[in-house]
Protein backbone atom coordinates (compact mmCIF):
# COMPACT_ATOMS: atom_id res chain seq x y z
CA UNK A 1 0.00 0.00 0.00
CA UNK A 2 1.32 3.29 -0.41
CA UNK A 3 0.54 6.53 0.99
CA UNK A 4 -0.52 9.16 -0.67
CA UNK A 5 -0.33 12.56 0.21
CA UNK A 6 -2.90 15.99 -0.80
CA UNK A 7 -2.34 19.09 -0.41
CA UNK A 8 -5.11 21.24 1.25
CA UNK A 9 -4.54 23.90 -1.37
CA UNK A 10 -5.61 22.02 -4.34
CA UNK A 11 -9.06 21.47 -3.10
CA UNK A 12 -10.45 24.58 -4.36
CA UNK A 13 -12.54 27.62 -3.23
CA UNK A 14 -14.67 27.35 -0.23
CA UNK A 15 -18.69 29.15 -1.18
CA UNK A 16 -18.15 31.04 1.81
CA UNK A 17 -14.96 32.76 0.79
CA UNK A 18 -15.04 36.48 0.74
CA UNK A 19 -13.54 36.65 -2.20
CA UNK A 20 -16.57 35.45 -3.85
CA UNK A 21 -19.13 37.40 -2.72
CA UNK A 22 -19.69 40.85 -4.60
CA UNK A 23 -21.71 43.23 -3.47
CA UNK A 24 -24.07 44.53 -6.53
CA UNK A 25 -25.83 48.05 -6.50
CA UNK A 26 -29.30 47.69 -5.98
CA UNK A 27 -31.00 49.31 -9.79
CA UNK A 28 -33.29 52.69 -8.74
CA UNK A 29 -36.99 52.70 -8.51
CA UNK A 30 -37.97 55.81 -9.38
CA UNK A 31 -36.73 59.30 -9.91
CA UNK A 32 -37.74 61.50 -6.54
CA UNK A 33 -39.97 64.73 -6.32
CA UNK A 34 -39.49 67.19 -5.68
CA UNK A 35 -37.00 66.78 -8.98
CA UNK A 36 -33.40 67.20 -8.27
CA UNK A 37 -30.26 66.86 -10.27
CA UNK A 38 -28.52 63.45 -9.82
CA UNK A 39 -25.07 63.02 -8.00
CA UNK A 40 -23.02 59.64 -8.18
CA UNK A 41 -25.19 56.26 -9.16
CA UNK A 42 -28.30 57.92 -9.30
CA UNK A 43 -27.87 59.70 -13.11
CA UNK A 44 -29.39 62.96 -14.10
CA UNK A 45 -32.06 63.45 -11.61
CA UNK A 46 -32.07 62.22 -8.01
CA UNK A 47 -33.49 58.24 -7.59
CA UNK A 48 -34.99 56.02 -5.04
CA UNK A 49 -33.37 53.19 -4.40
CA UNK A 50 -35.53 51.89 -1.69
CA UNK A 51 -38.78 50.47 -2.89
CA UNK A 52 -41.12 51.88 0.47
CA UNK A 53 -39.62 55.51 -0.25
CA UNK A 54 -40.69 55.04 -3.78
CA UNK A 55 -44.30 54.10 -2.43
CA UNK A 56 -43.99 56.89 0.03
CA UNK A 57 -43.33 59.42 -2.47
CA UNK A 58 -46.00 58.18 -5.60
CA UNK A 59 -48.79 58.18 -2.89
CA UNK A 60 -47.87 61.61 -1.24
CA UNK A 61 -48.11 62.96 -5.41
CA UNK A 62 -51.02 60.79 -6.17
CA UNK A 63 -52.86 62.50 -3.09
CA UNK A 64 -51.66 65.94 -3.68
CA UNK A 65 -52.16 66.11 -7.54
CA UNK A 66 -55.76 67.36 -8.88
CA UNK A 67 -57.35 66.21 -11.74
CA UNK A 68 -56.13 67.33 -15.15
CA UNK A 69 -52.79 68.16 -13.94
CA UNK A 70 -51.06 64.96 -15.08
CA UNK A 71 -50.13 65.51 -18.32
CA UNK A 72 -51.20 62.16 -20.88
CA UNK A 73 -53.59 61.23 -17.52
CA UNK A 74 -56.38 63.72 -17.22
CA UNK A 75 -57.95 61.50 -14.66
CA UNK A 76 -54.53 61.13 -11.86
CA UNK A 77 -55.02 62.45 -8.90
CA UNK A 78 -57.15 62.95 -6.16
CA UNK A 79 -58.38 66.39 -6.59
CA UNK A 80 -58.49 67.45 -3.20
CA UNK A 81 -57.70 71.33 -4.39
CA UNK A 82 -61.64 71.32 -4.99
CA UNK A 83 -62.20 70.94 -1.35
CA UNK A 84 -60.30 73.52 0.26
CA UNK A 85 -62.56 76.27 -2.03
CA UNK A 86 -65.66 74.93 -0.84
CA UNK A 87 -64.77 74.41 3.16
CA UNK A 88 -67.83 74.08 5.23
CA UNK A 89 -67.45 71.63 7.75
CA UNK A 90 -64.38 69.15 9.04
CA UNK A 91 -67.05 66.26 8.59
CA UNK A 92 -68.05 66.98 5.18
CA UNK A 93 -64.21 67.90 4.33
CA UNK A 94 -62.89 64.35 5.95
CA UNK A 95 -65.65 62.01 4.45
CA UNK A 96 -65.17 63.46 0.73
CA UNK A 97 -61.41 63.74 0.81
CA UNK A 98 -61.68 60.04 2.35
CA UNK A 99 -63.87 59.06 -0.57
CA UNK A 100 -61.74 60.86 -2.88
CA UNK A 101 -58.08 59.23 -1.38
CA UNK A 102 -59.63 56.19 -1.76
CA UNK A 103 -61.01 56.24 -5.23
CA UNK A 104 -57.14 57.02 -6.98
CA UNK A 105 -55.98 54.92 -4.61
CA UNK A 106 -57.84 51.57 -6.04
CA UNK A 107 -57.84 52.88 -9.03
CA UNK A 108 -54.00 54.26 -9.29
CA UNK A 109 -51.86 52.20 -6.49
CA UNK A 110 -54.44 48.88 -5.90
CA UNK A 111 -51.53 47.03 -3.96
CA UNK A 112 -51.99 49.98 -1.18
CA UNK A 113 -54.31 48.99 1.83
CA UNK A 114 -55.91 51.77 3.63
CA UNK A 115 -56.62 51.56 7.00
CA UNK A 116 -56.70 55.44 8.80
CA UNK A 117 -57.29 58.97 7.50
CA UNK A 118 -57.08 61.98 9.62
CA UNK A 119 -57.25 65.73 8.83
CA UNK A 120 -55.96 68.45 11.51
CA UNK A 121 -57.42 71.56 10.29
CA UNK A 122 -54.34 74.13 11.55
CA UNK A 123 -56.01 77.49 11.14
CA UNK A 124 -54.51 80.67 10.20
CA UNK A 125 -51.99 80.56 13.23
CA UNK A 126 -50.21 77.58 11.99
CA UNK A 127 -49.82 78.08 8.71
CA UNK A 128 -46.62 79.31 7.47
CA UNK A 129 -47.45 82.92 5.53
CA UNK A 130 -45.82 85.76 4.05
CA UNK A 131 -44.72 86.58 0.40
CA UNK A 132 -41.39 84.48 1.18
CA UNK A 133 -43.76 81.51 1.77
CA UNK A 134 -45.94 82.49 -1.22
CA UNK A 135 -49.30 81.84 1.44
CA UNK A 136 -51.34 84.69 2.21
CA UNK A 137 -52.59 85.30 5.48
CA UNK A 138 -56.02 84.38 4.80
CA UNK A 139 -55.62 80.89 4.02
CA UNK A 140 -55.90 77.73 6.45
CA UNK A 141 -53.51 74.86 6.74
CA UNK A 142 -55.35 71.63 6.66
CA UNK A 143 -52.66 68.52 7.88
CA UNK A 144 -53.82 65.01 6.71
CA UNK A 145 -52.05 61.84 7.67
CA UNK A 146 -52.95 58.63 5.67
CA UNK A 147 -51.93 55.41 7.40
CA UNK A 148 -51.48 52.41 5.45
CA UNK A 149 -49.68 49.24 4.31
CA UNK A 150 -48.92 47.21 1.51
CA UNK A 151 -49.10 43.21 2.17
CA UNK A 152 -47.33 42.15 -1.26
CA UNK A 153 -44.05 43.40 0.21
CA UNK A 154 -44.78 42.79 3.46
CA UNK A 155 -44.51 47.01 4.28
CA UNK A 156 -46.49 47.07 7.67
CA UNK A 157 -48.70 50.04 8.58
CA UNK A 158 -46.91 53.64 7.62
CA UNK A 159 -48.18 57.08 7.89
CA UNK A 160 -47.94 59.70 5.28
CA UNK A 161 -48.41 63.40 6.22
CA UNK A 162 -49.43 66.14 3.43
CA UNK A 163 -50.40 69.40 4.11
CA UNK A 164 -52.80 71.56 2.12
CA UNK A 165 -53.55 75.46 2.02
CA UNK A 166 -57.29 76.36 1.56
CA UNK A 167 -59.28 79.58 1.30
CA UNK A 168 -59.96 80.60 4.94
Amino acid sequence: MSKHEISFRSVGIQVGDPSLLKTIDPAPYGIKTPVQLGEGRSGIFQMHFNPVEQIDDNLKNLILTNSGERLGNYGYGASLRSLTTELSATDDFDAIAMESISNAVQKYMPFIELSTFSSDFGGTDNAVAGPEAGVPLSMTKINIVVKYSVPKLRIAERALSVSIYCIG
